[in-house]
């Protein structure tokens, strides 16, 4: 008999353990983290073509042109930021399975040894199997915050992609302004250098003062001094284009970025939404405003767990007992024992306070978030106006320079005026120019601003894609059969 049951028992041992987790072990190496990381390439990355086509239908099968969209999916491929806040999801999600698991019973065995007793034998064996009963839908509340925590990190990984998304853009800008702020530069490098040519002939001549050929060469060392903090300027920009992306700077080595977003004549379209709309646009449909709702229903289902929580759970479980009473009457019991807490010192007061505690912070974040949005969007708005209008005053001296110009160069051609009133008329042409276009690029600036504020795309405005809840890199090398990247996830 006792070999049967210790048999069953050991068998019964045997099935449980085999439905259980095993560890498994995931060194995390810095130098295969870091090889990975300097051999990201984009142009040599048939992952990575593949993402795009999937994520821009339409997208033909050679490589794509390398835009503020192409790169911004570059950068949801490979930027870590995503990746960290795919993690916290993961963790978010398993929480909700583990809100929802139902309380595993438990064992009592209660051997008994009788003094009074000696024959046949004087132990009494016992055993009970507790099942935990949860009362008043404590369950249901814990999954309910689960839920809600996995629904705030699934937000805030919608949110990371915004945050990426306006990088991207400002580091393309950045590159952009660079490198159209060295081209005028040079421009009026070139001019300078003619002016200051004619100005030594002149002198040469007597016709010119020592006195305007040394202003003239200060300002030629000047704006090639500018001239090299603008080439040091554009090198910058592009280390940052690439790492906002999350690649080295050699990915970059080769590869031509269209600019077209910021070369349009035009502003992009919805820019002339009233500050109102745009503020309520921005007030309720944010992802970190719904980030900021599910954690606040998070901390109402926490609450509701907590009323619950003062009221005792039910512990049930048969119990049975052996043992021998005379030499040859054998005693078999069976009970159901009922068992739950006696809330008597407290009736979880204390827990309640800080839920309430935690609800109302809750929603003060929620209203703070808020009143940040408004400040947002007004000063993105109203710097987007003052940039407008600082354009317009531009366009009209540039204008006015342009006219300038072309009637001197008409009196030059005419001889009425000599060569070098001829070039300081295009030098001033050309400051004029770096002017309108340093108010253009403020513009731009603003309204990329709009974009962080209203999380609406201005530039290449579109279809925003969906950021990948599980990794690109991951999902795409699984897929072809390759060896993904080291992510330990």
């Amino acid at each position: 008999m006792w070999k049967r049951v210790g048999l069953t028992g050991i068998t019964a041992a045997a099935v449980l353990l085999a439905g259980c987790a095993r560890y498994h072990p995931a060194p995390l190496s810095p130098g295969e983290t870091a090889a990975a990381l300097e051999s990201r390439t984009l142009a040599a990355n048939p992952r990575l073509q593949d993402f795009l086509r999937a994520s821009l239908p339409g997208t033909p099968d050679e490589p794509p042109e390398w835009n503020l969209a192409t790169l911004t999916l570059a950068a949801l491929y490979f930027h870590p930021d995503l990746d960290i806040a795919r993690s916290r999801l993961l963790v978010a999600r398993a929480g909700v399975r583990t809100a929802g698991q139902i309380p595993n019973p438990t064992v009592n065995l209660s051997p008994l040894y009788n003094l009074t007793v000696a024959q046949p034998t004087p132990w009494t064996v016992g055993g009970v199997v507790n099942f935990v009963v949860e009362t008043f839908g404590k369950r249901g509340y814990r999954t309910e915050q689960a839920r809600a925590l996995a629904e705030s990190a699934r937000w805030d990984l919608a949110t990371a992609g915004w945050q990426v998304r306006g990088r991207v853009r400002s580091a393309i800008l950045n590159f952009w302004a660079a490198e159209r702020r060295l081209a005028l530069a040079k421009r009026r490098s070139e001019l300078q250098q003619q002016l200051v040519g004619l100005l030594e002939q002149r002198f040469a001549a007597g016709q010119a003062s020592a006195l305007d050929v040394t202003r003239e060469r200060i300002n030629r060392a000047q704006i090639e001094l500018g001239a090299r903090d603008l080439e040091r300027a554009a090198a910058d920009a592009r280390v940052q284009l690439a790492t906002v992306i999350g690649v080295p700077a050699r990915a970059l080595d080769g590869l031509a970025i269209s600019f077209a977003e910021f070369d349009g004549p035009e502003p992009p379209r919805g820019i002339g939404t009233s500050a109102p709309d745009l503020r309520r646009r921005a007030l309720t449909s944010r992802t970190d405003v719904q980030a900021s709702l599910a954690d606040y229903k998070a901390a109402d289902a926490a609450l509701r767990l907590q009323i619950a929580n003062q009221y005792p759970n039910l512990t049930i479980g048969p119990e049975y007992n052996w043992g021998a009473i005379e030499t040859e009457r054998i005693s078999n019991q069976v009970g159901v024992p009922i068992g739950f807490e006696l809330p008597i010192f407290h009736q979880n007061q204390g827990p309640i306070a800080e839920a309430v505690a935690r609800r109302k912070q809750a929603a003060a974040t929620f209203t703070a978030l808020q009143a940040h949005i408004i400040g947002e969007v007004d000063a993105a708005a109203t710097a987007y106006r003052s940039a407008s209008e600082t354009l317009a005053t531009a366009n009209a001296l540039t204008a006015d320079e342009q006219r300038r110009a072309q009637q001197v160069e008409r009196s030059f051609r005419a001889g009425d005026v000599d060569r070098p009133a001829l070039v300081g008329a295009q030098l001033e042409l050309a400051v004029a120019e770096a002017s309108r276009f340093d108010a253009g690029v403020a513009r731009y600036q603003a309204i990329g601003a709009l974009e962080d504020a209203l999380q609406q795309p201005f530039f290449d405005p579109g279809v925003w894609p969906v950021v990948p809840e599980s990794s690109p890199r991951t999902a795409s090398a699984e897929a072809s059969g390759e060896r993904p990247e080291p992510a330990h996830e």
